[in-house]
């Protein structure tokens, strides 16, 4: 099928309601296609081919002026739009920390399609808001933080981020008197944000929205593996917000959150965790010592469609304090009808939004407790088997690799990059480049459910050899 597959005789189709019938039969078709696709993630490269990538001019062109049959909108969707995806429900995607999509989170993906709820207030839909409420309840109780901890599900970590620094910008200017919602920025007493030298970008851009700026941080040097030094920490107070790391996003790493978090406390600063994978550490009993310390903070930020393998999108804030959260997030009109119960829309950045909280149900419903620690133990032996494959293979591995992530050097840059390059047009799996304490790398992350040890084993081949086949390192 070439261009948008419309001509002025397709459009009659749609002169009148589409029936009941018909829209079974489409939602059918459509399922078939998802599952096809999901049944040849074993054989279809990681990355698109260039081929399947210059087709998507199928899909460009003008809007034609008048309507499209479903059917023909679906067909051209999976011939043109599914070859050109990049197949991250593969087991052999280690790109930016990404996890694959739970089953039983797709399902209620697609069941929270078809009820087309605004998650907004639980009078426009009561079972999204209380499995919402439930989901955040089960994540507070899972990442081991303090009863009365309560807050949103949002888009990701950036949003949970954001969200997050909005209550404690809220907090730290209302001790000294200033309503930041009401009055704003302008002319208002100054707030400290100390964050470590290897801050996640999205925490950084969070910061930026906020009118907290991008480069008014105060930036704490870190050690040999990204973890903010405590004997490098400035003097804190009570207007300072106190940023820390669980899950560096190259290393893995963790900030020493015992050593840090106690004299923030003391200090009144408020601390803040980007925890945007590493917090779910908590859930293993094998790794949970990783997140000693981050339970004494103010409020957190974590990503479901990571290590939980929710699907996108999926973030989630938490605060301590929920007050100081509604107080920077809450709406007020006149016609939005709202009970005494708790509303999303006072608590995230969104009114109009998506029933995300049901994904989340859903997915850690299916887990439980031990499907969960499964994940994060499973995912990190695996990076643990990549780690000792490479260096065995004489490649440097740069990081001590404490959960899912490797950072591994082929040589020099041109080097480690020609080989990321390599991998990547190969297809067998795909892994990205970073450049981290001045080293050019290709990070490993392992964060899907669905990564099986041959999976490893191939992928390990496969980097291996193209590492080789760029020759004898520089």
């Amino acid at each position: 099928m070439a261009g948008s597959g419309a001509s002025p005789n397709s459009h009659s189709s749609l002169s009148s309601q589409p029936t009941a019938e018909s829209r079974a039969a489409l939602l059918k078709r459509a399922a078939r296609a998802a599952i096809d696709y999901l049944d040849g993630e074993d054989v279809r490269p990681v990355a698109p081919s260039a081929n399947a990538v210059a087709a998507l001019k199928a899909l460009q062109g003008p809007l034609p002026p008048g309507p499209t049959s479903p059917e023909a909108v679906l067909r051209l969707l999976d011939e043109y739009g599914s070859p050109a995806t990049v197949a991250k429900t593969s087991g052999r995607y280690f790109g930016f920390v990404n996890g694959g999509c739970l089953p039983a989170a797709l399902a209620a993906s697609w069941l929270v399609s078809a009820w087309d709820q605004n998650a907004a207030f639980y009078v426009q839909s009561p079972t999204a808001i209380t499995l919402e409420d439930v989901a955040l309840e089960w994540v507070r109780e899972m990442l081991g933080l303090p009863a009365g901890t309560s807050g949103a599900v949002v888009t990701g970590a950036t949003m949970a981020n954001f969200s997050a620094l909005a209550a404690a910008r809220h907090r730290l200017l209302e001790r000294v008197g200033w309503d930041v919602e009401a009055d704003g920025l302008f002319g208002a007493p100054p707030i400290t944000v100390v964050v470590g030298e290897e801050a996640h970008s999205s925490l950084i851009k969070a910061l930026g929205l906020l009118g907290l700026g991008r480069k008014r941080v105060v930036r704490v040097p870190v050690d040999a593996q990204g973890r903010m030094r405590a004997d490098a920490l400035p003097p804190l107070d009570a207007q300072t917000i106190l940023c820390l790391q669980a899950g560096n996003v190259n290393s893995g790493s963790f900030d020493p959150a015992a050593d840090l978090c106690p004299a923030a406390r003391q200090a009144g600063a408020w601390i803040h965790v980007d925890g945007a994978f590493g917090l779910w550490a908590a859930v293993s009993p094998a790794y949970r010592k990783l997140t000693s310390g981050f339970e004494l903070a103010d409020s957190w930020a974590t990503d479901g469609h990571k290590w939980p393998n929710i699907g996108y999108d999926c973030g989630i804030v938490l605060v301590r304090d929920p007050s100081a959260l509604r107080a920077a997030m809450s709406i007020e009109a006149a016609y939005l009808l709202q009970g005494d119960r708790r509303e999303p829309s006072h608590y995230n950045p969104e009114l109009s939004r998506r029933a995300r909280g049901v994904e989340l149900w859903a997915g850690l419903r299916s887990l439980g407790w031990s499907g969960m620690a499964a994940i994060v133990e499973r995912t990190s032996s695996h990076a643990r088997r990549f780690a000792e494959g490479l260096r065995a293979a004489g490649f440097e591995v740069l990081n001590e690799v404490v959960i899912n992530q490797v950072l591994v050097s082929f040589g020099s840059p041109e080097h480690t990059l020609g080989t990321i390059a390599r991998l990547q047009a190969n297809g067998a799996c795909w892994c990205g480049g970073t450049v981290w304490q001045g080293r050019t790398a290709m990070r490993i992350s392992v964060s899907s459910w669905a990564t099986t040890k041959d999976d490893v084993e191939r992928s390990l081949a496969a980097m291996i050899k193209a590492a080789r086949e760029q020759g004898p390192p520089a």
